[in-house]
């Protein structure tokens, strides 16, 4: 599923709002999300789930070509959580 495809279930859906303001729409809920995500908030979507940013430790790695061992940095990722509700299907 795209944004494109979000937009256009919620214009068929709404049927009061033009395409382009659906697609304004999805544009300010993905950038509200996005926002609060990089100010370090947790994003919780009753029935879907969360989304976290967390910190990954610094670790050892290898090169799986030379079989070197490298130092992998620390780095931010994403985190979703499914609620419970999405588990069970």
């Amino acid at each position: 599923m795209t944004k494109a495809d979000l937009a256009r279930a919620i214009y068929e859906r709404h049927g009061g709002i033009s395409n382009q303001e659906a697609q304004r729409i999805v544009d300010l809920i993905f950038e509200t999300i996005k926002t609060r995500l990089l100010n370090g908030d947790e994003v919780h979507i009753v029935g879907f789930g969360s989304l976290e940013v967390v910190t990954r430790r610094a670790r050892r790695g290898r090169n799986p070509v030379t079989g070197e061992d490298i130092q992998l940095p620390e780095r931010h990722a994403l985190v979703f959580r499914p609620s419970r509700l999405m588990k069970s299907l």
